[in-house]
C-alpha cells in the first residue's frame, strides 16, 4: 500500500476544489514572476548606462548574471523547503525577489548585485514548482500552465517596460521596481501550498516510513541499495535534456535578431520577429506537458522535439527573408515545447514530491550552468567564421544530441530519493543506514 504523505492529506468536497484551485492559481502567478526581472532589463539595455551610471563594458555581465545565479543556486530550494515547507520556501524566495527588484532599481550601485540576487531568488522558486505540482498530484495541465506562465512573464516584462516607463513619467527605475508588486502577490498566494517542513515530519512519520520500506524490501527479497541522485542515470538524462534545450534557447534569443539584421531586415523588424518567436511558443509550452502525460506520445515526443528543433534551425538559416516569419514561428513552437517537456519530465520521471524537488534542483542547476555557454559559444563561432552557417549547423547538431537525451530520459527507473531520505531520518544517529535503489 502506498504511504500517505502529509502533502496528500487535503480537505474533501468543495473545500478541496477551492484549495486546489488556489494552489494552481498561486503556481501560475509564481511562474509569471520568474522572467520579468531578466527581460525588463534586456528590453531597455541601451538606457541602463545613462540612467544607472553603469560602464557600458559591464552590460554583457549584467545580461549574464541571472543565468550564472541560476547555475549556482539550484540546491537552495530543496534545502529551504525541508526547513520551511515548499510553499513557504517559494514565498520567502519571492519576497527576496521583490526586495532585490526594488533595491537594484532605487540604488544604482546595487544594480549588478541586485540582479544576481534576483536570479538566485528566481532559481530557488523555479526548482520548487515541479515539487508543488507533484505534491498536489497536478496533471499535465498544471505543468503546462506553469511553463506558459514562464513565457508569458518573459513577454510581459519585455513588452511592458517601456509603456510603464512612460506611465511613470519617464522614470525607468520605477518601471523596473513595480514588478515587485506581482512578486508580493505570488508570495501571498503560494505560501500555504506544498505541505509542512520535511524535517518537522520526521518524528511522526520517518520511523513508520523506514519500517514499511524495510518490510517491503524484505518481503520481496530485494538486496539493492538506494542509489544517490548523482548516480541515477535517469536523473542525468533529464538534466541533459533540460540543459541542452536551455542552451539552445539562450543562444537563439541572444543572436536571432542580430542574424536577421545580417539577412537584410530592419532592426525593428528583427526585434518584432524575436518577440514573435516567444509568442508563437506559448500554446506549445502549455500543450507539451499535457501530451507528455500520454506514454505513447511521450515516446515519440521526447526524441522528436530535438530533431524538430534541428530542422527548424536549418530552416531559419536557409529560408529566404520572405519566409522568416513562418520559420521563426515554427522554431518558437518547437523550442517552447522543448521547455514544456523539460519541466514535465521532472514531474513524470520522479516518484514523489521530494524526488521532484531534488531532480528539479539538479536539472535546473546544472542545466542553467550549461545554458550560460550557449550565447557565448554562438557568438564566438560567429566571430571566428565571420558568418552564421557554422553557428546554425553546430546548434542543429546540439539539437540532435538533445533528441538523444530525450530518448534516454524516458527510459529506465523513476528518480527516487524519498525512501532513502525517510530511512536516513528515521535511523538513530549512531547507526549506519544502507541506501538502496528504488525500482518502481
Amino acid at each position: 500500500m502506498e504511504e500517505l504523505r502529509p502533502d496528500d492529506a487535503r480537505p474533501s468536497g468543495r473545500g478541496s476544489r477551492l484549495a486546489t484551485g488556489l494552489v494552481l492559481l498561486g503556481l501560475v502567478v509564481v511562474s509569471v514572476n520568474l522572467r520579468p526581472a531578466i527581460t525588463t532589463v534586456a528590453g531597455v539595455m541601451n538606457q541602463v548606462p545613462g540612467v544607472f551610471g553603469v560602464d557600458p563594458s559591464l552590460l554583457p555581465l549584467l545580461g549574464t548574471l541571472p543565468v550564472l545565479a541560476f547555475g549556482i543556486s539550484g540546491p537552495i530550494g530543496p534545502w529551504l523547503a525541508r526547513r520551511l515547507g515548499t510553499g513557504r520556501a517559494v514565498a520567502v524566495a519571492l519576497l527576496v525577489l521583490a526586495a532585490a527588484l526594488i533595491v537594484r532599481a532605487t540604488v544604482p550601485a546595487l544594480l549588478l548585485p541586485g540582479t544576481f540576487l534576483a536570479g538566485m531568488a528566481i532559481m530557488t522558486s523555479s526548482v520548487l514548482v515541479p515539487q508543488i505540482v507533484k505534491a498536489n498530484r497536478g496533471t499535465g495541465w498544471w505543468t503546462g500552465l506553469c511553463t506558459m506562465g514562464f513565457g508569458l512573464g518573459a513577454a510581459l516584462g519585455a513588452g511592458l517596460v517601456q509603456p510603464l516607463e512612460q506611465a511613470f513619467g519617464g522614470s525607468l527605475p520605477s518601471a523596473l521596481a513595480v514588478w515587485a508588486v506581482p512578486a508580493l502577490l505570488g508570495a501571498f498566494l503560494i505560501h500555504r501550498s506544498g505541505g509542512r517542513p520535511t524535517a518537522a515530519l520526521t518524528t511522526a512519520s520517518g520511523a513508520a516510513s523506514a519500517t514499511a520500506s524495510s518490510a517491503a524490501h524484505t518481503s520481496t527479497g530485494a538486496a539493492d541499495v538506494f542509489t544517490p541522485l548523482r548516480k541515477q542515470r535517469t536523473a542525468w538524462a533529464v538534466t541533459a535534456f533540460f540543459g541542452l534545450q536551455a542552451m539552445l534557447y539562450f543562444a537563439i534569443t541572444s543572436w536571432l535578431a542580430v542574424y536577421l539584421v545580417s539577412r537584410g531586415l530592419a532592426p525593428a523588424d528583427a526585434a518584432a520577429l524575436l518577440a514573435w518567436f516567444s509568442l508563437a511558443g506559448l500554446p506549445a509550452s502549455l500543450l507539451a506537458p499535457v501530451l507528455a502525460g500520454r506514454p505513447g506520445i511521450l515516446r515519440i515526443m521526447a526524441p522528436g522535439l530535438g530533431l524538430s528543433v534541428a530542422a527548424a534551425l536549418l530552416g531559419v538559416l536557409m529560408a529566404p527573408v520572405e519566409l522568416q516569419f513562418v520559420m521563426v514561428g515554427i522554431l518558437g513552437v518547437v523550442q517552447s515545447a522543448g521547455f514544456g517537456l523539460a519541466m514535465a519530465l521532472v514531474v513524470i520521471r520522479s516518484d514523489g514530491p521530494q524526488s521532484a524537488g531534488r531532480l528539479s534542483a539538479m536539472s535546473q542547476g546544472f542545466g542553467f550552468a550549461l545554458a550560460s555557454l550557449g550565447p557565448l559559444g554562438a557568438g564566438l563561432l560567429h566571430a571566428m567564421t565571420g558568418g552564421w552557417e557554422v553557428t546554425f549547423w553546430v546548434l542543429a547538431a546540439e539539437a540532435v544530441v538533445l533528441a538523444g537525451a530525450g530518448f534516454f530520459a524516458i527510459r529506465g527507473p523513476l528518480v527516487s530519493v524519498e525512501a532513502a531520505e525517510a530511512t536516513e531520518q528515521a535511523a538513530p544517529p549512531e547507526q549506519a543506514v544502507t541506501k538502496a535503489t528504488f525500482v518502481p
